[in-house]
């Protein structure tokens, strides 16, 4: 019997491999590797798709976190020191790239059905040195943007987006990045829209911060050879701009195959030991990056998972406030947060992706309905 895999990339190779390596041979015939055509390009594709005014290529998805950050402490409209307001439950990137920029992440429980952000939970989080929300669209779900923004606009607080998960995910036409003031972007090889390698973006419609971002990235020149910022070396090199600019094309097309197999999932499945994700007001507000669902004999519907060949993965299995890096408390603030640890606990991720089958999604379903 053949494993149900949890991400194959088979369907990209097998259907646009010869566009892959003509993109590829052109970038090896222009000799010229960063900061180039290909980049400017993708630069403008993605922002256009967005809704946004600029991009801005980076190294990865960490990278655009911090970098955008950066740019608005470099700005002033962030200080060192200044509390963000992240999601408890997210992967420690987010949490990370608030560290690294000299913020204090203040962890915030999400809502157990969405496992986004819940706006309830903004007010208590804020203190005086309270100066932004980081959202993060978890799983490829956009967060509840209008309360957020609205909790924002009347507390005189920053929105920025962590969009790693969510290429394409909108509500009312207006798609995740185009919320905030910026928001970044990850394509790894497995998001909705990967490289072959790793690599990132910053979107915003701030002309600005969008220079100093691209500035920061380049060791901190505007200028070749005058640095104005302690920058870092962290750009989208040309063979990965020409790869994603290939793929973009094909992103709405495999965001609609992920919502086909999560309307499987979320009909078919009625095994009450096992908990769907809430099913979005929109269908347009999700694109499934993973579809996760909660069971509090987790360990054993892995297991269960595992003997009929089907293969999954926990996002995530310890949250940001327990891992060593945080072990002593004073980079984080937090309150008790038992909806996230539970989450932990209970979150498991089955096969999702464009490459899936209607037969292997069959077998998920039916391996999730025979669970006991």
């Amino acid at each position: 019997m053949n494993k149900v895999p949890f991400y194959s990339v088979d369907y990209v190779t097998d259907s646009m491999g010869q566009g892959l390596k003509s993109a590829f041979d052109k970038v090896l015939q222009s000799n010229w590797y960063i900061r180039g055509s290909f980049g400017e390009q993708f630069e403008k594709a993605f922002s256009e798709y967005c809704g946004v005014s600029h991009a801005i290529g980076v190294g990865n998805g960490l990278d655009a976190l911090t970098l955008m950050l950066r740019a608005a402490i470099e700005l002033g409209r962030l200080q060192k020191g200044d509390e963000i307001i992240v999601p408890a439950n997210t992967f420690i990137a987010t949490v990370l790239a608030v560290t690294a920029a000299g913020l204090t992440p203040v962890l915030v429980e999400p809502d157990a059905d969405t496992c986004n952000l819940d706006p309830a939970k903004l007010g208590e989080a804020c203190s005086p040195k309270t100066r932004a929300v980081l959202v993060v669209h978890l799983y490829g779900r956009l967060a509840n943007m209008p309360e957020i923004c609205e909790f924002a606009k009347e507390h005189g607080l920053l929105v920025f987006e962590d969009a790693a998960q969510a290429h394409g995910a909108s509500l009312d036409s207006k798609k995740a990045g185009s919320f905030g003031l910026a928001a970044a972007f990850s394509f790894y090889p497995t998001k909705n829209l990967g490289a072959l390698g790793d690599a990132g973006m910053v979107v915003t419609d701030d002309a600005e911060l969008a220079g100093i971002v691209r500035a920061l990235g380049n060791y901190g020149s505007f200028r070749k050879y005058e640095n104005k910022y302690i920058g870092v070396n962290s750009r989208l090199d040309e063979v990965q701009a020409a790869l994603l600019l290939e793929k973009l094309p094909h992103l709405e097309s495999w965001n609609a195959r992920r919502r086909e197999i999560a309307a499987r999932y979320l009909g078919e499945v009625h095994n009450p030991l096992v908990r769907l994700p809430a099913k979005p007001a929109d269908p347009h507000n999700h694109v499934w990056h993973v579809f996760v669902v909660q069971c509090e004999r987790r360990d054993d519907l892995k297991a269960h998972l595992a003997a009929e060949g089907i293969e999954s993965l926990i996002h995530y299995p310890v949250p940001p406030h327990l891992q060593e890096a945080y072990a002593t408390g004073t980079a984080l603030r937090h309150g008790a947060l038992p909806v996230t640890e539970r989450l932990a606990k209970q979150v498991l991720s089955i096969p999702m992706g464009p490459g899936l089958s209607d037969e292997e999604v069959s077998r998920v379903i039916a391996a999730l309905n025979s669970f006991s």
